[in-house]
């Protein structure tokens, strides 16, 4: 099995972000980066082949020129990388349950893949029923009931 998903190219995120900066002006330079990254220039060559990298040169660059470079961009860049850490500690025996729980918590919040909790301010009432099937929030079952009102009812007398 593969425990390394997230290197599925040769190149990472940083790597693109770097070279985007470079192409922008405001970055080290190429052979500043290739000696960072422990890059040849064959490795350059066929980086600047690949349609992936290049796209998400791209995309950096537009960033760059739109928004500058702001803290939120290295931040993102960074945080990226660090997925990498996080798989592997989640994926590692000697790490505490805990700590996994609080990684595989925080992934799933970043992703944006938490429940919603929606408000409703309908005055019929109802009743919203949640269970969780596992530890992945997609497991999760929610099951919604109106009330509904009866009129012609009598009471119950013990």
């Amino acid at each position: 099995m593969d425990n390394l998903p997230l290197h599925h190219t040769k190149w990472n995120d940083r790597l693109a972000f770097d070279v985007a900066l470079t192409l922008e002006g405001s970055g080290e330079t190429l052979q500043e980066i290739m000696g960072r990254h422990n890059i040849t220039p064959n490795d350059i060559l066929a980086y600047n082949a690949d349609p992936i990298f290049l796209k998400k040169v791209e995309h950096y660059r537009g960033e760059v020129r739109e928004k500058g470079l702001t803290f939120k961009l290295k931040a993102r860049a960074q945080a990226e990388e660090l997925l990498t850490t996080s798989w592997l500690l989640i994926h590692d025996p000697a790490v505490s349950p805990a700590v996994k729980a609080d990684l595989i918590k925080s992934t799933v919040k970043w992703a944006g893949l938490e429940p919603k909790t929606e408000v409703t301010n309908e005055s019929g009432g109802g009743v919203k029923i949640t269970i969780n099937l596992g530890p992945d929030p997609r497991d999760a079952r929610t099951i919604e009931a109106t009330t509904v009102d009866v009129q012609d009812a009598t009471a119950i007398e013990h």
